[in-house]
């Protein structure tokens, strides 16, 4: 028996060994080749503020605004002319130094920057312009605000927020509604204090306000004492400040220590936290701008102020919204150019048509920000209080309350159907009572109509009768 299995299993190996030599081998099969990456591009872009000194917190403000935008841009994956594009940030610090402001505005330009966005302050951005447009480099600031940096003729300038022609003349229309008689101003003699400052005289003068003292200072000084006692001789109504918080704060402290009763008021420099942390007490009732609507009005502002919130576990102190929104202006600009180089994209920055959170972002001519409109603020209780908006209705306020007269409409319309469709279900219910009382009313005269029918055939079958019994007796008659 073994013998014999042994013998099979020999003949089933020569079978197989036969069968495998009389074959070829097959050939490996290749792997599919993996698909081709798609190339990468790098875009940088530039960003200036001071981020040391004291406006070293507004710096910061302004830095993670464009971070932020930043990060979402990249999160995105966004691909421009079928390359993925990679943002990246180059930080420079200014010191709010009109000098310094102009050798990082170089040192960005040799870097070959795709964009800037910056610089905070009007006195740095304005000298740097010259540098971006002779570069060709596109230039969105988010809080330069004097007329001057998109007054020069430069086609690489572009702002996001109102400028401080607009903001000047509300501020002195307001202080006029407010029933001011004399004003002192004081300004920091920058391009934006002063700028803010001028405007407003020219506002409160047209609206028959009285400027009764001129003081200037630095955006470096921290005592004011000499120039708020020759104020204080002057019996303002008001003292106007045209500067930033790290001057407005302690000034508003020593007016309340030297006993000076004026109100305090001021643009949005001072509209900030930090006014408040300086000026203590003092702050309490003062007055203050900013550009546009609150965030909390505007349909991505809550939205926004808590991403911000959540990331930097910090509040907002000034211009981070409009800086987010100048970096999107530039990347939604590449997106619709198909191109991230400047020469290519910078024509499309004019044509903006964006839904910030800011504002609807659009450009006039000179690449200010459409609209105009500007936003009071009163500080209550250690924080900014919203009193009213004033000026031109900006874009955005605009549509939100076309949008809410449109809902308004809705509810009426609504409230309408609902009572013609009542009224509707009442006429059906009458229709079909008179519907039912005329049925009614048919049947029982159709009953009727048969009842005098079958009196008339009965009386015609009588008559028939009656004729035929006649003309039988006559016929037997006959």
């Amino acid at each position: 028996m073994h013998a014999k299995l042994s013998v099979v299993a020999l003949s089933v190996a020569a079978a197989f060994t036969l069968a495998a030599c009389g074959e070829k081998e097959a050939p490996p099969v290749a792997a599919p080749a993996a698909p081709a990456a798609k190339p990468e591009v790098v875009v940088k872009l530039g960003h200036v503020a001071p981020m040391t000194g004291p406006q070293a917190h507004l710096g910061k403000d302004n830095e993670n605004g464009a971070v932020l935008a930043i990060e979402e841009l990249n999160a995105q994956g966004l691909e421009i002319d079928g390359a993925k594009v990679k943002f990246e940030l180059l930080a420079e610090d200014d010191q709010a130094d009109p000098k310094q402001g102009t050798i990082v505005a170089q040192k960005l330009v040799d870097a070959k920057v795709n964009g800037v966005v910056g610089h905070l302050n009007s006195g740095t951005t304005i000298p740097a312009s010259k540098l971006y447009f002779d570069a060709g480099i596109p230039q969105v600031s988010g809080s330069a605000t004097n007329p001057k940096y998109t007054q020069q003729g430069f086609n690489t300038a572009f702002r996001v927020m109102a400028n401080d022609v607009q903001q000047g003349k509300i501020l002195g229309e307001f202080a006029a509604k407010e029933g001011v008689k004399a004003v002192a101003i004081v300004d920091d003699r920058t391009a934006y204090g002063q700028g803010l400052a001028d405007e407003f005289r020219k506002a409160a003068e047209a609206n028959g306000i009285k400027v009764v003292a001129n003081e200037y200072t630095n955006d470096k000084a921290t005592d004011f004492k000499a120039i708020l006692t020759k104020i204080k001789s002057k019996k303002p109504d008001l003292v106007f400040y045209g500067g930033m918080d790290a001057q407005g704060g302690p000034m508003v402290k020593q007016m309340g220590e030297l006993g000076i009763k004026a109100k305090f008021l001021g643009g949005d420099g001072v509209c900030t936290p930090e006014f408040t942390k300086l000026g203590g007490a003092a702050s309490e009732g003062q007055y203050c701008s900013l550009p546009g609507m609150p965030l909390e009005k505007l349909a991505k502002g809550p939205a926004f102020k808590q991403k911000y919130n959540g990331k930097f576990n910090a509040e907002i102190q000034l211009y981070a919204p409009y800086v987010y929104d100048a970096v999107m202006v530039i990347a939604d600009a590449m997106k619709r150019a198909g191109s991230v180089e400047p020469a290519k994209y910078l024509p499309e920055i004019g044509k903006t048509d964006l839904d910030g959170v800011t504002a609807r972002i659009q450009f006039d001519e000179f690449g200010d920000l459409k609209g105009g409109a500007i936003s009071i603020y009163q500080y209550q209780g250690g924080t900014l209080s919203y009193v009213e908006t004033l000026g031109g209705a900006p874009l955005e306020t605009a549509k939100l309350a076309v949008a809410d007269e449109v809902k308004a409409a809705a509810g009426e319309v609504k409230e309408a159907a609902k009572s013609v469709a009542g009224a509707a279900v009442a006429a059906g219910h009458e229709v079909k009572d008179a519907a039912k009382a005329a049925a009614g009313e048919a049947v029982k005269a159709g009953s009727e109509a048969v009842k005098a029918g079958s009196e008339a055939v009965k009386a015609g079958a009588e008559a028939v009768k009656e004729t035929a019994d006649k003309a039988k007796a006559a016929v037997e008659k006959k």
